[in-house]
């Protein structure tokens, strides 16, 4: 064996989120419903921005590309917490497991930064309206999904390079259901809390600050605005605001809480797999009017 390597460790058991099959049935049907629920409302925002020009601009060319990020991401979670809630046995391979960690982490930083990239798009929609069309053009909007998936790959390959190496030599038990950085840190011979937040935090707190400096611009210039202007830009920029706290604040936790819980983490775990999706779905697309009449419109053309 490489020497810079002195893992002993084969395989991962995941001890899952309960051992009551009562509570596991449970959680099966809560999981189904609503994964089914983001595929299906997700899948239908892509098609209805693929398919409808009046919703060819930047802010909905984001919308469909974090709809597919979504997508992507709790097919590789909520499925794999599906699967295993029917198992007994709840196993999984050092090299699966890696690069499990490896999809997720490419899947979901390219989220933030389209997070970001919808933060600016806003910012120009309310502070500078009649620079729009200039500014954010369908170029830079591209140019924004492509740096999204080569910074994603990027900062998943950087992650992995700091903890590849790290040694496993017992034990083999993850108090989880899904693989991420965080419990394979915590399992390996040299762990470190410090560790843990330079190769997961640093990114997560960053990226949250730089997105709360940009709303925080936003409302100071809605302030100046008509009441009518500022109640539709409040509106807004408060679907915008919930979203990022839905996503940031587990990771946040998973990834820089200096004080682990249990039952916390795995309540967070679930709530980032199988609600969070859901719930950007429902406040991104379901309060947008133009969305809703569009996804109407794509539907009785679909049943005829």
């Amino acid at each position: 064996m490489d020497e810079g390597n002195h893992s002993v460790v084969l395989e991962f058991v995941f001890l899952g989120l309960s051992t009551s099959r009562e509570i596991q049935l449970l959680l099966f049907l809560f999981s189904c419903v609503y994964y089914m629920a983001s595929l299906m409302g997700n899948l239908l925002i892509v098609l209805t921005v693929t398919s409808d020009p009046r919703l060819q601009s930047p802010m909905y060319l984001l919308l469909a590309n974090l709809s597919i990020i979504d997508l992507m991401f709790c097919s590789s979670t909520a499925l794999k917490m599906i699967y295993d809630l029917l198992r007994e046995c709840k196993t999984i391979s050092f090299g699966s497991f890696v690069a499990h960690i490896f999809f997720i982490h490419a899947v979901r930083s390219p989220e933030m930064v389209l997070l970001i990239a919808m933060a600016f798009d806003r910012y120009v929609a309310i502070c500078k309206p009649l620079h729009y069309l200039t500014i954010m053009t369908l170029r830079k909007c591209i140019l924004f999904l492509v740096a999204s998936w080569i910074i994603g790959l990027i900062h998943s390959e950087t992650q992995l390079a700091f903890v590849v190496d790290l040694s496993f030599c017992g034990p083999n038990d993850l108090d989880s259901f899904f693989c991420d950085l965080p419990w394979f840190i915590k399992l390996a011979c040299t762990y470190t809390s410090t560790l843990g937040f330079m190769v997961t935090g640093f990114i997560s707190v960053a990226s949250f600050f730089i997105l709360i400096i940009s709303y925080t611009f936003i409302l100071v210039t809605i302030q100046k605005k008509s009441l009518g202007s500022r109640s539709k830009a409040l509106s807004t920029l408060s679907a915008h605001v919930t979203v990022v706290v839905l996503f940031f604040g587990p990771l946040i936790f998973f990834y820089v809480w200096p004080f682990p819980a249990s039952h916390l983490d795995k309540f967070l775990a679930v709530f980032d797999a199988v609600l969070t999706p859901f719930l950007s779905l429902v406040i991104y697309a379901f309060r947008n009017k133009e969305m809703k009449v569009a996804m109407r419109r794509l539907c009785s053309q679909l049943v005829k």
